[in-house]
Parts: structure tokens; sequence; C-alpha cells
């Protein structure tokens, strides 16, 4: 009975880790396809331009290098290229989206094989 009740203690362990752990890690990712609805949303009228084209821009590498320290390389380039933009990139909002974004613009870079839909 004693040995039962400690292998049936010691079973839940893992179960419950493996859970926690998933939780936290789907919390903690970003998401292209949030990033795709929040590039619809706010940065697709002022950049004039669909989120195939806009992805296309740079590489993998290249977008994860301009996301980098909350996207302050991306900002200031796509500020200038995009004045219309400029007050969404450098607003309390692109601070909250950055990562949905920039999972985006990487999982459809030019180098990716995807596609998006918009």
């Amino acid at each position: 009975m004693f040995v039962k009740s400690l292998i049936a203690k010691f079973a839940r362990v893992p179960l419950v880790t493996i859970v926690a752990l998933g939780l936290a890690t789907s919390f903690a990712s970003a998401d292209p396809a949030r990033g795709q609805k929040l590039y619809l949303k706010f940065m697709k009228d002022a950049t004039g331009i669909k989120g195939d084209a806009f992805s296309a821009q740079h590489t993998i590498e290249e977008w994860k290098k301009l996301c980098e320290n909350g996207g302050a390389d991306l900002i200031k380039e796509y500020s200038e290229k995009y004045p219309n933009a400029a007050e969404f990139l450098k607003g309390e909002q692109f601070k909250k989206f950055q990562p949905d974004i920039c999972d985006f613009v990487i999982h459809y870079a030019k180098d990716s094989g995807n596609v998006p839909s918009c």
C-alpha cells in the first residue's frame, strides 16, 4: 500500500510540471497571427503596404536585429521610412504589441518561405 501511494504521489509531480511549463511557454511567447492582425489594424494604412510586402523587406536575421532592444532600430528605420507610422511606432501601444509584430515579420521574412494572407 505504501509503495502504491508513493508511486502515485511521484507520478503527479512530472504531470504538474509539464502542464505548468506548457502554460508558461504559451503565455511568454509572441504570436505571428496576432502580430499580423496588429499590423493590419495599426500599421497597414500608415505604411500603405500589405503585410506580405512589409515583412518581405528584410531577412529573418535582419528582422531579429531590428527587433532587439524593444525594437529600437525598427522604430528608427520605419519612423523615417513611413512618417505616418511614427506616432504608433514611438507610442505605448507599439511597446505593448512589439513582440507580436516582430514575431509576425520574422515569421514571414523574405527568406522564411512563409507567405501571410494580408
